[in-house]
């Protein structure tokens, strides 16, 4: 499948008066965002914009309640991000769709969430989601999956993959060994976990044919 391919489908799923919500997961690395952002990119052109990236990411829980819970050290799991209120914003979105939804928003440098930071206006006719756990079936990710008119799988090769995510870890300020040791442990638990997902997927995109990113170290 190409990416033109890949950009004919996501359109199709917007229907006149109404919304639809398409949802990109994969392992950490697999290159969701680098998609999600060239669909969005892609489809609004130069356009009046009719297309809204929402990534997960904003949900993940502050550091200082991450402290408090004593999952710091394990931050990006599932449990280390409000599954229930980025369910509940996905119900949002598809339901109000006369006026501006906010959605947060995750700074890579400070590693925290931002509130209010994404706006989406009324004309959005198609919202791009994309995160780790949107096949999970466990606790509140559960309610995830309903919300989403398609989920695609974006199966990067490992190897590729896991030199993206130390090359992002030291990017945004971890020491190679600290990147490395990351990735092989926390990284690597929750990839195994969404690995197990695959098979949930409307569609399974191979890596190869997953455009390029702009910036490897950035993309997640």
């Amino acid at each position: 499948m190409t990416v033109d391919d890949l950009l004919r489908r996501a359109a199709s799923l917007a229907r006149p008066g109404g919304r639809a919500i398409l949802g990109i997961t994969g392992s950490p690395g697999a290159g969701k965002t680098t998609l999600a952002e060239h669909l969005v990119r892609e489809l609004n052109g130069d356009g009046p914009p009719w297309v809204a990236h929402v990534p997960m990411d904003g949900f993940h829980l502050a550091d200082v309640e991450l402290d408090r819970l004593g999952r710091r050290d394990r931050k990006g799991a599932p449990d280390t991000f409000d599954a229930a209120g980025y369910a509940a914003l996905l119900r949002r979105l598809r339901e109000e769709t006369g006026e501006v939804v906010y959605a947060p928003g995750f700074e890579r440098v400070l590693e925290q969430p931002i509130a209010g930071a994404l706006p989406v206006p009324p004309s959005a006719r198609l919202i791009v989601t994309e995160g780790n756990y949107l096949l999970l079936e466990t606790g509140s990710w559960a309610r995830v999956r309903p919300e989403l008119d398609e989920v695609w799988f974006c199966d990067a090769d490992e190897e590729v993959r896991i030199r993206r995510l130390v090359a992002r870890h030291e990017e945004f300020g971890k020491p190679h060994d600290t990147a490395v040791a990351w990735v092989l442990g926390t990284d690597q638990r929750n990839a195994d976990l969404v690995a197990g997902t695959r098979d949930r997927a409307d569609l399974v995109i191979p890596g190869a044919d997953l455009p390029g990113p702009r910036d490897p170290a950035a993309r997640r």
